[in-house]
């Protein structure tokens, strides 16, 4: 039975596997988001110097009993969404968890925002979510998580996950990616701009832009051209060096 959605994963050689692949540090401290049973933050746990371990499903807790006593384990159940995350300490230097699908992308976004302490991240997520984070613009997986991310962090996918390694098995196919922070992400402006760019994606940017905030149609066909992007320009031909440019310009207000 599936607890919550979730698909555990019970394939101890790419449990191993991801752990190589984080390359921890006896410094780090490791956010785990989605324990399940607990074979991944016991792994975690040996080689990291301290592991923050999230789980919503308290029907595990009889499961991560032996994990949960190790003294370099924080265990908090509730909702990684809802949780305060800036209220861990000590504050996190890496996640490595094999994220729960319905919460992944969000789950990616809050933290690349939250945490600035954050360096990188090793995920299993769906791969289309993965696909989807590591688009370039003009792409049909391009849209606004691909470029929240990519003005945070650079992306690589690292490897594909048999759906034969979960227990139950899932209906979609999964992938580690790794994330590393190579600036502190959007602000607000620009995460709004993003946002209501993509609202509408078979419009032009400018005709997005002015059904969102009435008055801005001018001033966003003016500023295109300095840009080098075309009048009839839309948001998924844009990349998110110049989504940031765009609310520069615009000085957008959330």
């Amino acid at each position: 039975m599936v607890r919550l959605g979730q698909n555990f994963l019970v394939d101890t050689n790419l449990l191993d596997a991801i752990v190589r692949d984080a390359e921890l540090a006896p410094d780090d401290v490791v956010l785990e988001v989605g324990a399940g049973e607990g074979p991944l933050t016991e792994r975690l746990a040996a080689a990291a110097g301290h592991v923050h371990a999230i789980e919503l499903d308290r029907g595990l807790e009889p499961a991560l009993a032996r994990v949960a006593a190790l003294p370099n384990v924080d265990l908090q159940w509730g909702d990684a969404l809802r949780i305060d995350l800036t209220a861990l300490a000590p504050a996190p230097t890496r996640i490595v968890s094999n994220l729960p699908y319905s919460i992944a992308t969000p789950l990616i976004l809050r933290t690349i925002e939250q945490l600035p302490s954050l360096r990188r991240w090793t995920v299993m997520v769906q791969r289309e979510i993965a696909e989807r984070l590591s688009a370039e613009a003009g792409r049909r997986e391009y849209g606004g998580p691909s470029v929240l991310v990519q003005l945070a962090c650079e992306t690589k996918i690292l490897r594909g996950v048999n759906r034969s390694v979960f227990k139950p098995r899932p209906q979609v196919d999964s992938t580690v990616i790794e994330l590393r922070r190579t600036g502190p992400g959007a602000d607000a402006d620009t995460r709004d701009l993003v946002r209501t760019a993509f609202a509408h994606r078979r419009k032009t940017l400018v005709r997005s832009l002015s059904q969102a905030r009435p008055g801005i149609l001018g001033k966003a066909r003016a500023i295109l051209p300095e840009l080098g992007l075309r009048p009839e320009v839309r948001a998924e031909e844009i990349d998110p060096i110049e989504f940031l440019e765009l609310a520069r310009g615009l000085r957008w207000e959330a």
